[in-house]
């Protein structure tokens, strides 16, 4: 596969919950699935192996990166069908001095090798009204590294979530050659209805690029969590064209979206709109 070809992409979405076991036990089929269609390049979302707000829970799960069940058995699972697959981020134990988690994005080669992984860079520390409100920075640890690699023969930019607003990462990856962002999500529901889909799209027509977002959907079942207010997402996973045309959308429940990338389309939409060339340097404001 190069970057004047079709590419299979196969979009997992997912309702995870605080067993990484039973999530796993969803995850797999859904890849399976995703293989069996005809994709060669799978994603699948932000928090693929855990979805829990109480923080003693986390703790008693969640493993270092070279212990964790999850990671394992999908590198497994790539190397048995000899795909490129991103799982979009795991929730792991940093393994130092930091008592905070990481949110890591991992790119597994068809050989189940770690091509490439990205810890997410902007914590979602927000305020969305009274009774709706997170803080990513208490939990988890951010990253301080942008991480573009190659899969199929494209150049992949890796963001997760709330990554999405910061307009200006995007422009750096593309600027170093990325043809395909992705961004692995579990939004609100209330953010997702209002800016989800048109950040996608702004993110995907500024820079020339697909935009993949494999993402959470529904309620997430957290019976092993003292917190009584279960958390949802917003669902929708999107395939966005360097156009700004959405290709595929996920909907509202778990499964499999499969789409076509005419990797051909990158170029075009760069040749008729060659923005990522024209940035100047100014001053002030």
């Amino acid at each position: 596969m190069s970057d004047a070809g079709m590419l299979s992409v196969g979009l997992v979405q997912l309702t995870v919950g605080d067993d990484p076991l039973a999530n796993l036990s969803q995850t797999i089929p859904m890849v399976r699935r995703a293989v069996a269609e005809g994709a060669r390049f799978v994603l699948t979302p932000e928090a693929t192996n855990l979805l829990s707000p109480d923080r003693k829970r986390q703790q008693q799960v969640l493993q270092v990166q070279h212990e964790d069940p999850t990671l394992s058995a999908l590198r497994a699972e790539a190397k048995a069908a000899k795909i490129w697959l991103l799982i979009g981020s795991l929730a792991l134990k940093s393994g130092d001095n930091d008592d905070r988690f990481v949110n890591r994005s991992f790119l597994i080669d068809p050989e189940g090798g770690i091509a490439a992984s990205y810890d997410k860079l902007h914590m979602f520390d927000v305020a969305i009204s009274d009774t709706e409100q997170y803080r990513e920075s208490s939990a988890y640890r951010p990253g301080g590294h942008a991480v573009m690699a190659r899969a199929c023969g494209v150049n992949v930019g890796m963001t997760i979530c709330y990554d999405l607003r910061f307009p200006h990462l995007y422009r750096t990856l593309a600027q170093a050659g990325a043809r395909i962002l992705t961004v692995p999500s579990a939004f609100s529901p209330t953010t997702g209805e209002a800016h989800w889909q048109v950040l996608l799209r702004a993110r995907a027509i500024e820079n020339g690029c697909f935009v993949l977002a494999p993402a959470q959907c529904g309620t997430h079942p957290a019976p092993h969590s003292r917190e009584r207010q279960p958390r949802r997402s917003h669902g929708h996973s999107l395939a966005v064209d360097p156009w700004g045309k959405v290709l595929a959308d996920g909907g509202l429940t778990p499964g499999v979206t499969i789409v076509q990338l005419d990797l051909q389309a990158v170029d075009r939409a760069r040749s008729r709109i060659p923005s990522l060339s024209h940035d100047r340097d100014f001053d002030g404001p």
